[in-house]
């Protein structure tokens, strides 16, 4: 069993920049991928962002590429989110996820990963 906490959320400007961190107890992450996922109020849980257990492939929704990154340091056991040139369309409640497989690859769909942080909300005005 893994538990994740999220944290780094909170309310900014459109143009600023957040990091979110999410750090993993109970188990290493170091085999398996990890991906960020957000949702609006009244939306689906989508995908945001997803990173490969070897840290080695990184992959993006069209509508958050190049100004998120993903990242990961599997010796503090943490993945991060860095979110730049935020806008008012990025605000929503963010989620980490730990695939269900070791070593697979990347998913966008959330039923491929079973564990899920409680997640931290991010609110961008304009």
């Amino acid at each position: 069993q893994v538990q994740l906490v999220e944290s780094g959320g909170g309310l900014v400007q459109a143009g600023g920049s957040l990091r979110l961190s999410c750090v993993a107890s109970g188990r290493t992450i170091g085999p398996y991928a990890m991906g960020w996922f957000r949702q609006a109020p009244g939306k689906e849980r989508e995908f945001v962002a997803g990173i490969s257990w070897s840290g080695g492939s990184t992959y993006y929704a069209d509508s958050v590429k190049g100004r998120f990154t993903i990242s990961r340091d599997n010796a503090k056991n943490t993945v991060y989110l860095q979110m730049n040139s935020l806008k008012p369309e990025d605000t929503a409640a963010y989620y980490c996820a730990a695939n269900r497989e070791r070593y697979s690859g990347v998913s966008y769909r959330t039923r491929e990963y079973d564990y899920w942080g409680q997640g931290t909300q991010v609110t961008v005005s304009s």
